[in-house]
Formats: C-alpha cells, sequence, structure tokens
C-alpha cells in the first residue's frame, strides 16, 4: 500500500486511496535498458529527450537542482526504507514508528547509505560524464539548496548546513545543525524539498504522518520556512495532505505538489485540506473552514510529484509559467496552464508531455536548469507500492533525463553566479530564464552590496513590466532590506502583485514605523484586488493589535462585489488570531451599530466570533461573547443563537479529541 521509497514523501497516501495495484502492466513494456528508454519515450511535439545519467553513476535519485555553476546535483536515496542504526520500538496503524533513540547529526550518527551526488557535462553533449559525491553516509536525506558559502541539506531530523567555502565541493568540516524536531516516524512523508522563496526564506514541506517539533512548533503536513540570516523558523501553512515538492511561479506565488490533489497555492497562515478521518483536524480549533487544492473543474489531476512552474527560455513559448509535474502512478509527466481564479488561480490540462511506455519509470522531481532544459529524476523500480518495508528492495537502478527543445544548439557557455560581479548580477535578474534571477537573489544576500541600490529601484519603479518590477523589489530586500520612503512608494505601486509582496516583505520585518502601518489600514480601506486583500489579512495577524486589527476592520467593513473564500476565510484567521491577544478590542469592532453587521463578511465573521467565545468555555469567553450577542442586530438572532448553541456544544473538544487516533499525543 506505500509507494517506493518513493521521494522521501510522497505516494504513501495516494497508494492507499487509490487502491494502485503494484504488480505489472500488461499495457507497458517494463524496466527499458538505459541505450533505449529515450527512444520508447513520446513527448509533445518540439521536444527532444536525451538520458543525462543512469546506474551504476546514480541510483534511487529524489531530486534534480542546478548549483550556481550549472551542475547538477542529486540525492540518491538508498537508505530508504529504514533509518540506518536505529531500532523499531513500536508501529501504529498509520505506518508511524518510534525508535529507540534520536540519532545524532552527521558524521555522530549512524552512517547511512544516502549519497548526494554532482553530476558534470563535461564536453557539453547533454549527458554526464563525471560524477562525484559532495557528501555520502546519509540516512534518509530529502532535500538540499546551495547559498550563503555553502550546502543546505535536509536530513531528519535536522536541517543541516555543509560549509564550503573555498568551493572544492568538498565540505570544511561536520555540518553545523540550524534546526532539529523534524518528524521521522514515516519515512514515507518526511521534511522535504528545500527551495528558496524570492524573498531569501529556505523554504520545505513535511508530509502526512510525521510531528515536527521545532522551537515550540508542532505541526505535520503544512509548508515551513527558515531565514539562515535571521535564525528565524516559521510554519508558513497547515494541511494540504502527503506532500513532497514546492515551487515559485513568476510573480512568487508559491505551489506545492499532494496527495490530495494536483496540487496547493499557499498563502501565508492558511490552511488547507487534509485527511481529517485519519490525520484529525488542523492544529487551530477555529479554523471554522479550510481552504481546497487549486481548481481544476472536475478534471482529473491525481498525485503529482515535485512539479516546478516553467520559467526557462529554450523550452516552446507554450510551455511558459505552466506546472510541469511527475505522474508516478501514471509514469508520464504532465502539464498544466495556470490562470488567475479570484485571489489564487485555477489549471487546465495541456496533457501528458512525456509518456514513457515503462511502468518502472517513476518520476520523483523537476528542476529547471540555466540552459532552459529540465532535468527529471527517475526512481525507476518495477514495484510502485512498497507495502513491506523490510522487503528486499533493487536499489540497483535510476536515471535523469534532460529534456529540450529539439534543434536547441548546445550549450557552450560556463556558468559561475558566485564569482560574477555585482552588476552582472543585476543583469542577471533581467534573463528570462528565471533560474538566473533565483541564484543571483541568494548571492546578493550573502554579499549585501548597497552600491546597486539605485539601479535596482530603477527596476522596481518600472510600471509596464511586472517581472521586472518585482525582481527589482526581492532584490532590494535580499540586498539592503526595504526602506520607509521605498516601501511607502511601492505600497502605491500600479501593479497589484507589487504592492501584495511590498506587504509581505513589510510583515515579515522585525519592526513596523507608525507611517507604515497607517498606509497599510489606508490600502486596506480602498484596495480592490483580491490577492493583495488576502496578503493584507495574512499580514495583519502578525502585526501588533493597534495596526492589525484596525486592517482587519477596513477587510470586514466592505462589501465585495465578488465573494472570494480565500479572501473571506483569510480575513477570519486574521480576526481571531486576536481574540486571546486582544480580546477587549476584538469585540468592540462588533459593538451594538457597527458597519461590520451590515456587510456579507462582516456578518460571517461576526457571528463566527459568537462561536469561537462560546467554544472557548472561559469565564472571560461568556462575558466576551455575551457582550457581542447584546450588539446582534435583530435580523439576525436566530443565526447568533445557532452560532451560540454550536459553540458551547463545542466545548469539550480538543486536538485529541477528534479523532487523530493518537497522531498528537
Amino acid at each position: 500500500m506505500l509507494p517506493p521509497r518513493f521521494l522521501s514523501t510522497q505516494l504513501a497516501a495516494f497508494l492507499v486511496l487509490l487502491g494502485a495495484d503494484a504488480g505489472p502492466s500488461k499495457l507497458f513494456a517494463q524496466g527499458h535498458s538505459l541505450a533505449d528508454a529515450p527512444g520508447k519515450m513520446t513527448l509533445a511535439e518540439g521536444l527532444e529527450v536525451k538520458l543525462f545519467a543512469g546506474e551504476p553513476m546514480v541510483r534511487q535519485p529524489i531530486l534534480v537542482k542546478c548549483d550556481d555553476r550549472g551542475r547538477l546535483w542529486t540525492i540518491q536515496y538508498l537508505q530508504y526504507p529504514n533509518p540506518a542504526g536505529l531500532k523499531r520500538v513500536k508501529v501504529d496503524r498509520w505506518s508511524r514508528t518510534v525508535y529507540d533513540r534520536v540519532p545524532k547529526p552527521p558524521p555522530r550518527g549512524p552512517r547511512g547509505a544516502d549519497r548526494i551526488t554532482i553530476l558534470e557535462d563535461i564536453d557539453g553533449d547533454g549527458r554526464a560524464d563525471r560524477a562525484k559525491d559532495f557528501v555520502d553516509g546519509l540516512n534518509l536525506a530529502t532535500g538540499l539548496a546551495f547559498g550563503h558559502g555553502g550546502v543546505y541539506v535536509l536530513q531528519v531530523p535536522y536541517l543541516l548546513f555543509y560549509a564550503d567555502r573555498d568551493r572544492n565541493d568538498v565540505p570544511d568540516g561536520p555540518p553545523t545543525v540550524l534546526l532539529r524536531g523534524f518528524g521521522m516516524e514515516d519515512a514515507q512523508s518526511l521534511a522535504n524539498h528545500l527551495t528558496w522563496g524570492p524573498d531569501g526564506w529556505l523554504y520545505g514541506v513535511n508530509g502526512s504522518t510525521t510531528t515536527c517539533r521545532i522551537r515550540g512548533i508542532e505541526f505535520q503536513q503544512g509548508v515551513w520556512r527558515f531565514h539562515p540570516l535571521r535564525n528565524r523558523f516559521e510554519l508558513f501553512s497547515e494541511g494540504g495532505g502527503n506532500l513532497f515538492g514546492l515551487t515559485f511561479d513568476e510573480w512568487g506565488r508559491l505551489f506545492y505538489s499532494s496527495n490530495g490533489g494536483l496540487f496547493y497555492h499557499a498563502d501565508q497562515g492558511a490552511y488547507f485540506a487534509k485527511s481529517f478521518a485519519k490525520h484529525g483536524p488542523l492544529h487551530h480549533l477555529y479554523t471554522y473552514g479550510h481552504l481546497g487544492s487549486v481548481f481544476r473543474g472536475g478534471l482529473p489531476g491525481g498525485p503529482t510529484t515535485g512539479g516546478t512552474i516553467y520559467r526557462g527560455h529554450t523550452l516552446p513559448a507554450s510551455f511558459r509559467n505552466q506546472f510541469l509535474c511527475g505522474n508516478f502512478l501514471g509514469h508520464t509527466a504532465s502539464r498544466w496552464d495556470v490562470t488567475a481564479r479570484a485571489s489564487t488561480v485555477q489549471v487546465q490540462p495541456g496533457g501528458a508531455w512525456l509518456n514513457a511506455h515503462d511502468t518502472w519509470f517513476g518520476p520523483t522531481d523537476l528542476g529547471l536548469g540555466p540552459h532552459g532544459a529540465v532535468y527529471i529524476s527517475d526512481f525507476h523500480d518495477r514495484r510502485t507500492a512498497h507495502p513491506d518495508p523490510d522487503a528486499d528492495w533493487d536499489r540497483s537502478n535510476g536515471r535523469i533525463y534532460r529534456v529540450q527543445a529539439s534543434g536547441v544548439p548546445r550549450p557552450t557557455d560556463r556558468i559561475d553566479v558566485v564569482s560574477a560581479t555585482f552588476a552582472e548580477l543585476v543583469e542577471m535578474l533581467k534573463h528570462p530564464n528565471g533560474w538566473f534571477a533565483d541564484r543571483a537573489r541568494v548571492e546578493m544576500a550573502r554579499r549585501r552590496d548597497r552600491s546597486m541600490l539605485p539601479i535596482l529601484q530603477r527596476m522596481a519603479r518600472n510600471r509596464q513590466d511586472r517581472r521586472t518590477s518585482l525582481q527589482g523589489l526581492w532584490a532590494i530586500n535580499a540586498t539592503a532590506g526595504l526602506d520607509h520612503d521605498f516601501a511607502l512608494e511601492m505600497l502605491k505601486h500600479p501593479d497589484p502583485f507589487v504592492r501584495c509582496w511590498t506587504i509581505r516583505l513589510l510583515g515579515d520585518g522585525e519592526s513596523m514605523s507608525a507611517p507604515i502601518g497607517s498606509a497599510l489600514v489606508s490600502l486596506a480601506r480602498r484596495e480592490t484586488h483580491p490577492a493583495v486583500n488576502v496578503q493584507l489579512a495574512g499580514t495583519a495577524r502578525r502585526l501588533l493589535s493597534a495596526t492589525g486589527l484596525a486592517i482587519v476592520h477596513e477587510l470586514l467593513a466592505r462589501d465585495f462585489r465578488v465573494l472570494d473564500e480565500r479572501r473571506s476565510m483569510m480575513t477570519w484567521w486574521a480576526l481571531e488570531s486576536f481574540v486571546e491577544r486582544d480580546r477587549n478590542r476584538v469585540v468592540g469592532l462588533y459593538k451594538a451599530g457597527s458597519l461590520l453587521w451590515k456587510t456579507r463578511i462582516g456578518r460571517r465573521c461576526g457571528l463566527w466570533l459568537i462561536r469561537r467565545l462560546a467554544a472557548e468555555g472561559t469565564p472571560d469567553g461568556y462575558a466576551a461573547c455575551a457582550n457581542v450577542m447584546d450588539a446582534v442586530p435583530g435580523g439576525l438572532s436566530s443565526e447568533s443563537d445557532k452560532m451560540l448553541a454550536q459553540g458551547l456544544s463545542e466545548r469539550a473538544n480538543g486536538l485529541t479529541g477528534l479523532g487523530t487516533g493518537g497522531l498528537f499525543n
């Protein structure tokens, strides 16, 4: 019922949900040889595929990522499914395992079989000529990222940093432990996929049945992030199922792959659907709803693995900004058009752009290269499901393919982002391939060189090209942060995504001035774009109550022409976040005659506030609830009575009392 040692986390749950058959299919051939496999594949028009690397050079790869010199790195996931050196104490019905101890970080902990390998195409023929392990002996490693003079590595229960200051592909010494506490109960749902966000945070996802306890934050499935320079850790959003892979599009929207649907669009502080019967409720008892996966109009789109938004420049133009993903159970890769839908997105299928015609083909990840090619890691295994963790696995196979537009000349230029001048980094921000901008920003954050700030500000002020404006804004944030006057200017930028990201970056800051807070309140009073209003709600809950609740009040006081569930839920979550912090101020928003009782979103949140206060089950909660009930307009008295009764009935329910199967114990 469980997937291959497959990606560090993914198909676990879907095989149960979909009833996948591990047996061989009669419809496809199996296990094509290295020489034959590319020729057996069918691709979308205008594409060609080459084998970049295969066994024995690489085996069981679970991700593909190009470094600042354009070289391809992968993790050979050879230790899966059981960590080395640990003994099982017990296993529950959800395959969650308790081990005899928490392993120490490498190299002091048990030595495993995983390795991080650098693959280089020396002669430019599109195939790797050389493989070198950056580090081996890892024990269930599931993510890596480059930056700040080294390599970040995710090996549960740790986030590690291997310094390599001289860039000789040999760690300078033992790794530094940046975070500890990632769950390791189930190798099918480990934390995975380190990815730099445009804001300078390092993002990752966590699967469904491992419990993380990091710096006082407990969570299972969701998106988390860590800021290395500020040493800050946060849970960005919660829910989504068993997760593997995340990607950012050209406008900085975050999408993550899941067995619960095609993919999810994450917003800061949002709560998403999960398998509630199996995994229990969201950690927040008062969400009163949740968001779902992206809308696809009832069209099929099952579990995806390691999907990426294509931001390259050499595939056919129709691929630009499409969501490209592996279909592990279908042995194919599909493409989806992503278009705006209110405050989020919707997708339409573009079909399979790669079909392996091989039931051993198991795409675990897709990665963008500096020359516009897409790399695909193929776990390559005869079995799609591995129900027995103690079976004798075949770890001899694995492939990585390189897909490029037909007829594109072989790349001859050598890339070295770290050695570029700051002026050259600025030019990289303008490159049509987003890979360059991503790497340039990380390098800018390392240098913190303010000399090019005027040029970056001119980029951000661009009113005709959103991409240029955003790249300038993100680069300024990486290099120097947003100063007061420039931030006020950007809040008035005509492009909604620039305004949205200005709000986000301000909210992520260490402090906020009174004029900036006033500007955000004023913006909430007049803003019409739903995505900007969603970010205003997400940022409001991060602020002190005087400013945060003022923003929430403005969002609640407006009757928007178009109902948007994401905006509505985000506004409620922002309001609710202040109930414990500043209860009197929250209740004061709903005094008798308040405008909030006259708007649709205001009424909805006011009634939920009654439910929330009653469910708390405390004298203070009852007193506050009574004050709100006294202010309810006569026409809403019946609904408010229902909310009161519902809240009172929920008083005894805690996180461990709602069918979690002991998940949170």
